[in-house]
Formats: structure tokens, C-alpha cells, sequence
């Protein structure tokens, strides 16, 4: 026990400001006396020129304590100030960061105070207190999302109106409408959509038939399917805006998809024929409408000068029924009774043929 008393005193020495390694220090009002020493090895100490008693190492171990402890605390403990300024400056970084937010065109940010909703920053820097009493969670409400359903499994397919099964696959457009709403009233959002826009499909597929829903009224099906999911979730008030469903394959079963597409090509091909019927029938109608007013025209002469236009008749109908055949005229007696016309005319053919080559 001596020898760890022994110990401690001379650390407690070393670490005093009053007293030197070896005995007191030449900080003393009363120089040391010749008995106890004031030297390192009990002589007297050193005088200075101006007649002061100077101990070098008790100076040197002093400065050397105060620069290594920063003039006060503990050995090896930082200085007080510069606790304090560092506290100070992570004081201010945290306030910075905490309370300054900064809001794109696009986004909205929905201020939470101790956890509850307090209000919604708009675009360009905003003010909060500092965390944790006010957190901000930024919402983009400009981006178009998708959710794609449909066409995954058996318990995809869907009943028709006409008590047939269809397997649909389709897409669903939304962005966000009101952030608070958004953030706080569903607990998820995509899986909310997805129940919803599966529900409205179902409803309004029950009211169609297959053909329908295969067909040309897959416009009004998107059209009604928006509408039945908008109106349900602005009752869940889950400020959600839904900008448009897109149905991208609407076929039969597997199973009897092969047949329905046999059945899908024959009535093309009769809608096909019926269209050409249709068409040489209007060209009918057209020409007979046209001969129909031609004949009107004509009768409105005949009725002016009857006499000249069944003449006129005659010799128009004789032009176009002799023109096409073999002519033989015979003319009154002491003339000659045959005029080779054909040969004639084949001459005239020959000749012009002729004329042309050359």
C-alpha cells in the first residue's frame, strides 16, 4: 500500500501547478530552503539574472501539461470551446436539413407534425420545423402510372353476358390527384387498384356478350370500366385520378380458342360477300337509275315531235344491231343485186393496219 501511495504522489505532483517534480516550484513566494533542496537533488536552485529562483523542467513539464490539455480539464480531453462550436455547427447542419425542403414542379410535399397530417408544399422551397417534429414525404403527382391485370391464370377468365367465358387481359392508367389523400388513406394503393379495376371489369363484362366483348365494343367497355373505378375509389377518397383502361387481348378459352378463331374467319368471309353483293348491287341500281333518265329525256322529244323521234329511234337501232353483223344488200331490178360490204370493210381494216406499220 505504501508503494501505490508512494506512486500516486509523485502523479499527483507531476499534474499540480504548484509544486515542481522535485519539491516546490520557483512560482513560490519563499525560495526553497538548503534543507529540503530546491534543486533535483536537494541543493539550491538556479538563480536568474534578475535574482529570481528558475526551475527549467518544472517550466518545461507545465507549458508542456498546458498544451496538451488546452489550459484546462483533463489531460488528453479536447478544449470546452471547441465542443461547444461543434455542437453549434451540427446544431445549424441539422436545422438546414431538416427545415429547408425543396419541391420539384412535379411533386407535392405532404408535412407530417409528430405523425399526423398537418399540410401539403407546393412546388419550389418550403419551410418546416426541424425533424422530428415536422417530416415532409414528397408525392409525384405529374407521372403516369400502369397496372397491367389479366391473362395469368384460370381465375382470370371472366363470365359474359351470354353465359360464355372470355380471357381479358388489360391495363390501367392513374396518377395522383391529392397527395395527403394518397398518402394516408390506403395502405396500398397499387393492390387497391388492381382489386377495383378488377371488380369494374367483371361488372361490366356480365352485361356484354362474347362478341361484344371480342369485337367493336371494346371502346365503350374501356369507357365504362374507367368510370365504374373512378367513382369507386373517389368514395374511398383515395386521391386517385384514373386517366384511361386499355383492353389489350380479349379471347376465348384456350381450350376453344382454335375453333372460335375458325368461327371469327367465317364470319368475316360472309360479311366479306355480303359487302361485295352489296356493291354490285348499288352498281346495278346506279346504271339503271342512269338508262332510267336517259329513256325520260328521250320520251320528253318524242312528245315534242313524235314522227321524227321514232325515225331517229329506228335509225339509231339499226346502226347498232347491223354494225356487229355480216351485210347483204339487194337493190331494186336492172341494178346489182350484191355489194360485197364485208370484204369491203376487211379491205379498209387491212389498209389501215398496214398504214399504221409503216
Amino acid at each position: 500500500m505504501s508503494t501505490i501511495a508512494g506512486w500516486a504522489g509523485r502523479v499527483r505532483g507531476l499534474f499540480t501547478d504548484t509544486k515542481g517534480p522535485w519539491g516546490p516550484s520557483g512560482s513560490s513566494d519563499e525560495p526553497p530552503s538548503d534543507d529540503h533542496g530546491g534543486g533535483p537533488w536537494g541543493g539550491p536552485a538556479s538563480r536568474g539574472t534578475g535574482g529570481r529562483s528558475v526551475a527549467p523542467l518544472d517550466d518545461l513539464l507545465r507549458r508542456g501539461r498546458m498544451r496538451f490539455r488546452g489550459g484546462g480539464g483533463l489531460p488528453g480531453r479536447p478544449n470546452g470551446s471547441l465542443i461547444l462550436w461543434a455542437v453549434i455547427g451540427f446544431f445549424a447542419i441539422w436545422l438546414i436539413f431538416t427545415s429547408i425542403h425543396s419541391i420539384s414542379p412535379g411533386e407535392r410535399g405532404v408535412v407530417t407534425r409528430f405523425g399526423r397530417y398537418s399540410y401539403t408544399l407546393g412546388p419550389g422551397v418550403g419551410l418546416t420545423l426541424p425533424s422530428p417534429v415536422d417530416r415532409v414525404k414528397k408525392v409525384d403527382v405529374e407521372s403516369i402510372r400502369t397496372v397491367d391485370l389479366g391473362s395469368q391464370s384460370s381465375e382470370d377468365l371472366m363470365l359474359t353476358g351470354d353465359q360464355n367465358l372470355i380471357d381479358i387481359a388489360y391495363s390501367v392508367r392513374w396518377n395522383v390527384r391529392t397527395p395527403e389523400l394518397y398518402s394516408f388513406q390506403l395502405a396500398d394503393p397499387d393492390e387497391a387498384i388492381r382489386q377495383v379495376a378488377e371488380s369494374a371489369m367483371r361488372a361490366v363484362i356480365a352485361q356484354v356478350s362474347l362478341q361484344d366483348a371480342m369485337g367493336d365494343k371494346r371502346s365503350e367497355i374501356e369507357a365504362q370500366v374507367a368510370d365504374r373505378m373512378q367513382r369507386v375509389l373517389t368514395g374511398y377518397r383515395s386521391g386517385i385520378e384514373i386517366q384511361g383502361v386499355a383492353i389489350q387481348q380479349a379471347d376465348p378459352p384456350d381450350e376453344v380458342n382454335d375453333a372460335f378463331k375458325e368461327v371469327t374467319a367465317a364470319q368475316q368471309d360472309a360479311k366479306s360477300y355480303v359487302n361485295q353483293a352489296n356493291a354490285y348491287a348499288l352498281q346495278l341500281t346506279a346504271k339503271a337509275q342512269g338508262e332510267a333518265a336517259a329513256f325520260d329525256k328521250v320520251y320528253e322529244q318524242y312528245r315534242l315531235a313524235p314522227e321524227v323521234t321514232r325515225r331517229r329511234m329506228y335509225y339509231e337501232t339499226m346502226e347498232q344491231v347491223l354494225s356487229k353483223v355480216d351485210k347483204t344488200i339487194v337493190e331494186a331490178p336492172g341494178v346489182t343485186p350484191y355489194l360485197p360490204l364485208p370484204e369491203v370493210k376487211k379491205q379498209q381494216q387491212q389498209q389501215q393496219q398496214q398504214e399504221a406499220q409503216q
